[in-house]
């Protein structure tokens, strides 16, 4: 029994060996060759320049929960490459996904806007005179064209006539030269064309308002 533990621990100890030489050989490492790569997280906050104080008196908006179209359920930024190819990053990313972030920076832009006695969010138990809806269409960085593009299809609801019926229905969109194919460029590009259909939307809904 103990020439049995002998050649065996003689056994392991040449097999230990020869993987060392093997692998010192051939130049090789259990490490990983390729350097460790950190997801980061680009912040989706854009703001009204001034804030409004609310119309007293005015009429209540709902705005319901923006909704994701095909291919923007993912964080990661998307580019449009030179050859028509779309590409979805995986380690720069939006900190929330796309659609929740237009969601919390639509609600807040109009609240701030003035338009409104009150913006509300889904759940809410006040009563609302109207509902906007709105789907996130396009968020990414063209890099044939030099250009950012945010754009977004959106409805408004008179909730109060029964039935109820759409005082507004449209898509709105901007585009936003690049200053440069870096990242930080490429994202503040893409925020600056959200602000701009941000800009267009409450146009919109102030003109439907004066109908």
């Amino acid at each position: 029994m103990r020439r049995r533990r002998m050649m065996g621990g003689l056994t392991a100890a040449l097999a230990t060996a020869g993987l060392a030489t093997a692998l010192g050989g051939t130049g090789c490492s259990v490490l990983p060759s390729q350097p460790y790569l950190q997801r980061r997280d680009w912040p989706m906050v854009v703001r009204r320049p001034a804030i409004l104080p609310s119309r007293p008196g005015g009429r209540v908006l709902l705005v319901r929960t923006v909704e994701a179209g095909p291919g923007l359920e993912r964080r990661g930024l998307q580019t449009l490459e030179p050859d028509g190819s779309l590409k979805i990053a995986f380690y720069e990313q939006w900190a929330v996904p796309p659609a929740e972030g237009i969601d919390d920076n639509l609600r807040q832009w109009i609240a701030d806007s003035g338009l409104y006695a009150a913006v509300l969010s889904p759940g809410s138990q006040v009563t609302a005179d109207l509902a906007l809806e709105a789907e996130l269409l396009a968020l990414q960085a063209d890099l044939g064209n030099g250009t950012a593009r945010a754009a977004w299809s959106l409805v408004l609801i008179d909730l109060r006539p029964s039935p109820a019926r759409i005082r507004l229905e449209r898509t709105e969109a901007a585009t936003v030269k690049l200053e440069g194919t870096e990242l930080p460029a490429l994202v503040r590009a893409q925020l600056a064309a959200v602000a701009e259909v941000l800009r267009q939307t409450e146009a919109d809904l102030a003109n439907a308002a004066r109908t």
